[in-house]
């Protein structure tokens, strides 16, 4: 009886030992594979993954200002009154047009200079003529007739040094009731006008009353702070936006870097010649300007629209057919406008998404 309870006893424990060992293990899940439809792929952009030089940017600080080369200050030529002004500032002239008319009391004084010295002439010719009779039949004097006509070369000398002055003060557009005009010069835009109809102009005063400038060129006057000094030099591009048209930017290049630093703020000033053909750009405009520098230095270069940033980290979505993509984390050094430089993540010859590569990331498990 005890050996038939014993067989029962271990025949029952080698069926459990069996029925445990055919027990089938838990199969660990499988992950879906992500396939891009044909409306996705149409809503990216695949790019590949480069090395490029790296490039250096540093951001400036200005103000857009005359090209001073092609900017006329006008002066009045004559103390006097200004019985009209034409022009308005922004208004656009052509050379040899009026901007104002001033009456002077010293042209109006030189006017009746010139009518005594042709007096004088008249006197000066009878006279001469004169002495060259009496000469000639042997009652005058040699002498006498010679000292005549030097004093009538005098009187010419005289009146012509008068309308000598006339031109000046002037301008060559004096009239004899004692006005002239002021013309502008140049062809361009009134950019500044200090006087009015029945202002008065000293003679004492020494401030122009119109500058002309022509705007197709204007400068873009930059300050460069002392530790950017060494990252910005002359010959350098930059690209210059303003508030007015924040998505257009203009291109130029550094014409000139100060050797000397600004007293009161302590910067360097550069200044940026600009083409300005639609007359975009007005003077005092503020302006952001960016110097973009290459270095001697290779990296990972990719389009700064791939990646992809989630608490602190940077992502991009690796691309290598319709069914094969996954994210992959990557080291950015820095970004240059449209430009990331990566240290480490992804390498030359990889494609990743550049276009809406963020409705795609969320796709991915860490």
């Amino acid at each position: 009886m005890r050996n038939r309870f014993i067989t029962i006893v271990f025949f029952a424990y080698g069926a459990f030992i069996v029925s445990c060992k055919q027990q089938p293990k838990e199969t660990p899940e499988t992950k879906t594979t992500f396939c891009l439809s044909d409306t996705m792929k149409n809503m990216i952009t695949i790019d590949t993954v480069t090395m490029s030089r790296m490039e250096d940017e540093v951001r400036l600080s200005g103000q857009v200002s005359f090209d001073e080369n092609k900017v006329i200050k006008i002066f009045a030529r004559s103390s006097g009154q200004v019985i009209s002004c034409n022009v308005s500032p922004g208004d656009k002239v052509t050379a040899g047009q009026v901007l104002a008319t001033i009456k002077s009391a010293d042209v109006a004084g030189s006017y009746e200079d010139i009518a005594s010295a042709d007096a004088d002439i008249v006197i000066a010719k009878k006279q001469m003529d004169n002495a060259g009779s009496l000469f000639k039949s042997g009652i005058g004097s040699e002498k006498d007739y010679l000292e005549a006509q030097q004093n009538y070369q005098k009187t010419l000398s005289a009146k012509r040094k008068i309308e000598s002055q006339l031109n000046i003060n002037g301008g060559g557009s004096a009239r004899p009731g004692g006005t002239y005009t002021i013309t502008s010069p140049i062809s361009g835009y009134i950019v500044e006008k200090k006087i009015n109809t029945g202002n008065f102009i000293r003679s004492d005063e020494s401030d122009n009353i119109f500058t002309i400038s022509d705007l197709k060129d204007v400068w873009v006057m930059a300050n460069v702070f002392e530790t950017d000094i060494p990252r910005v030099k002359e010959g350098m591009p930059v690209t210059v936006t303003t508030l007015a048209y924040p998505d257009k930017p203009f291109t130029g290049t550094i014409e000139k870097a100060s050797e000397i630093l600004d007293p009161d703020s302590k910067t360097m000033h550069v200044r940026i010649r600009l083409n300005n053909p639609d007359l975009l750009l007005k003077p005092e405009m503020f302006a952001r300007v960016t110097v973009t520098n290459e270095q001697n230095i290779m990296s990972v270069c990719l389009p700064f629209k791939a990646i992809v940033e989630e608490d602190g980290r940077y992502y991009v979505i690796v691309y290598k057919n319709d069914c094969d993509l996954h994210k992959q984390e990557v080291t950015v050094t820095k970004t240059v406008g449209d430009k990331t430089y990566i240290a480490d993540g992804v390498k030359p010859g990889d494609r990743v998404i550049t276009k809406n590569a963020l409705l795609l990331y969320n796709q991915f498990s860490e």
